[in-house]
C-alpha cells in the first residue's frame, strides 16, 4: 500500500511538472520577478537592472537593435507623487477629528499645483443639485453612478463594491506619471477615492447610509443630494519629479525578401508597481504574473527560433514596454515615436492579463473582430482543443487598458487574451480569486499557484500564432467597423 502511494504521489508530482521547454521560460520568470529587481517601477533602478537583462537575452538570442540608442528606447518622463509621509487626511466632526489612513481609506491623485490644504465642507452630490451651492465644497457621489462636478473644490468618489472588477485595498501609492510635455487633465479640483468598507465614517449623522445609497446606484434609482455633517481636511504634500525609463525594441529580420520589410510586433510590458503600501507585511509588489512572465515569453520565443536556426518570413519586431502601469506610457511613446516605420507594421501580440491558474480551454481575445488577426488566433487554437471568445465584460473596458490599444489606435491590428472561463464555473471562481487578492498586489510573486500544463499550452499557442501571422500569404487589416 505505501509503495502504491508513493508511486501515485510521484505520478501527480510528474503530472504537474514543466516539462523542458516550460522550465526555461519559468526560469527568466524567476530572474525578472525576483526580489532583487525590486518589482521594475518605471524609471527604477531595479527597472533598469531587468531592461539589461532582457537586452542580454535578446542579444544572445541573435536579434537585431531597433531602439534609438542601441535596443532602447527612451522615454521622457513627468511624475507627481503623493508624499505620504508629509500629508495628512481627516475628517472632522465639530470639535474632533477622525483620521483617514492615506491608501486604506482614502487616495488622491496628485498633480502639480495641487492645494497644499483642504478644510472643506462635503456634499453628497445626486442626481440633481440645482440650486445647491456647491463651490468651496468637495461633491460625494458613488463611482460609476454619476459624473464627477466641475465647480468645486474638489470630488471624493466612494468605490462600488458591486463592480464588476471591484477596486483594491490598499492602493500601493499615489503616483501620476506622463509623458513630458504630454501631460493629463487633471480634472476639475482635487480628486479623491474612498474605500466602501469605510463610508460610514463620510455619512454618519447625515440620515442616510452606505447600503442604502448603493442599492439606489445599482438599481439606477434617483439619489438623493444632501449635505454631510462632516468635514474634510488635509495637508498635502507632493514631488515633482523628471525621469527617463527605457523601452527595449529589438528585430528578428524576416527571412523572406518579399515580405521581409513587413513586422509583426510582439509586445508586453516590463514595468511593475516596485515598493508600495505594504499588503500583510509585504510591500514588495514582484508583478510575476503581470507582465515578468509574458517578457519571459518574449525571451523564449526569440531564443527558440535561434534554437531551430529558422526565422518567419515577416520580421518580428519584440517591444518591451515601460510604464504601462503608469497609463500605457511606454506604447504611446514608441506609438507617437515608431523606430520602425509605422506603414511596415502589419500587426501587435501583446501579453498581458495572462493567468495561467488553471487549464487552458478557453481563450478570450480581445480585439477579436476588429481585425483578421481574429481568424489566425482561430487558427493557431484549433489544433490545441481552445475555445477562442470575445470579450464577455466589455465593461471592464480591458481592450484599451494594454500596449495592443495603442497601436489599434493608429490603425494597426492588435489583440491580447486573457485565460478564459464559463460563468458560474470552479474556473471563475479561482480567477476572481486571483484578482481580489493577487492582481496588483504583493502576492503577485514566484510563490503562488501556478498551473504550468496551462502555462505551455499557451506558450504553444502563441508560437503558432507568432508563426502564422508572421508567415501568412496576406497581412492582417482593420474589419470595418459594423
Amino acid at each position: 500500500m505505501r509503495i502504491f502511494l508513493v508511486l501515485s504521489v510521484m505520478i501527480l508530482l510528474a503530472a504537474d511538472a514543466p516539462d523542458e521547454a516550460t522550465r526555461r521560460w519559468w526560469a527568466h520568470v524567476k530572474i525578472l520577478a525576483a526580489d532583487n529587481m525590486e518589482g521594475r517601477d518605471t524609471g527604477s533602478e531595479g527597472y533598469r537592472r531587468a531592461a539589461r537583462y532582457v537586452v542580454e537575452q535578446f542579444e544572445k538570442a541573435g536579434l537585431k537593435p531597433a531602439g534609438e540608442n542601441g535596443y532602447y528606447q527612451s522615454v521622457p518622463l513627468r511624475a507627481v507623487r503623493l508624499r505620504k509621509d508629509q500629508s495628512s487626511i481627516a475628517l472632522v466632526d465639530g470639535d474632533s477629528q477622525i483620521p483617514l489612513r492615506i491608501y486604506q481609506d482614502i487616495t488622491i491623485t496628485p498633480r502639480a499645483g495641487m492645494p497644499a490644504s483642504i478644510d472643506a465642507a462635503m456634499v453628497f452630490a445626486g442626481d440633481d443639485v440645482t440650486g445647491v451651492d456647491l463651490k468651496g465644497k468637495v461633491a460625494v457621489s458613488i463611482a460609476g453612478g454619476r459624473a464627477r462636478n466641475t465647480e468645486v473644490l474638489g470630488n471624493l468618489v466612494i468605490d462600488n463594491p458591486r463592480a464588476i472588477e471591484p477596486a483594491r485595498w490598499p492602493v500601493a501609492y499615489a503616483t501620476a506619471m506622463s509623458i513630458e510635455g504630454k501631460e493629463r487633465a487633471a480634472g476639475a479640483g482635487v480628486q479623491m477615492r474612498f474605500n466602501s468598507a469605510e463610508a460610514e465614517k463620510l455619512l454618519a449623522g447625515s440620515g442616510h447610509t452606505f447600503p442604502e445609497l448603493l442599492e439606489l446606484a445599482v438599481a439606477k434609482k434617483p439619489l438623493p443630494t444632501f449635505p454631510l455633517t462632516r468635514r474634510i481636511r488635509a495637508q498635502l504634500k507632493v514631488d515633482v519629479e523628471s525621469l527617463k525609463s527605457d523601452n527595449i525594441l529589438a528585430v528578428l529580420p524576416g527571412s523572406w525578401p518579399s515580405v521581409a520589410d513587413e513586422y509583426v510586433a510582439v509586445s508586453a510590458h516590463l514595468d511593475g508597481y516596485g515598493f508600495g503600501e505594504p499588503v500583510n507585511g509585504d510591500g514588495l509588489y514582484n508583478g510575476a504574473f503581470d507582465d515578468s512572465a509574458y517578457v519571459a515569453e518574449l525571451i523564449e520565443l526569440a531564443a527558440n527560433y535561434k534554437r531551430k536556426g529558422l526565422a518567419p518570413h515577416r520580421s518580428l519586431l519584440f517591444c518591451v514596454f515601460t510604464g504601462e502601469e503608469k497609463g500605457l506610457l511606454g506604447s504611446d511613446y514608441f506609438t507617437s515615436h515608431f523606430t520602425i516605420p509605422k506603414e511596415k507594421i502589419v500587426a501587435d501580440i501583446n501579453l498581458d492579463y495572462l493567468r495561467p491558474i488553471f487549464p487552458l480551454k478557453i481563450l478570450t481575445t480581445l480585439g477579436l473582430e476588429e481585425s483578421t488577426l481574429g481568424e489566425s488566433v482561430r487558427k493557431a487554437a484549433e489544433p490545441l482543443g481552445i475555445v477562442i471568445r470575445g470579450d464577455h465584460e466589455p465593461e471592464r473596458g480591458l481592450y484599451r487598458r494594454s500596449d495592443q490599444y495603442n497601436f489599434i489606435r493608429n490603425g494597426i491590428p492588435g489583440v491580447a487574451f486573457i485565460f478564459g472561463y464559463n460563468n458560474g464555473s470552479a474556473e471563475e471562481a479561482v480567477y476572481r480569486e486571483w484578482y481580489a487578492n493577487r492582481y496588483h498586489r504583493p502576492s503577485d510573486d514566484l510563490n503562488q499557484p501556478i498551473d504550468f500544463a496551462a502555462a505551455a499550452k499557451f506558450n504553444a499557442f502563441f508560437s503558432s500564432l507568432v508563426d502564422g501571422v508572421a508567415n501568412g500569404e496576406d497581412r492582417p487589416h482593420m474589419n470595418a467597423a459594423k
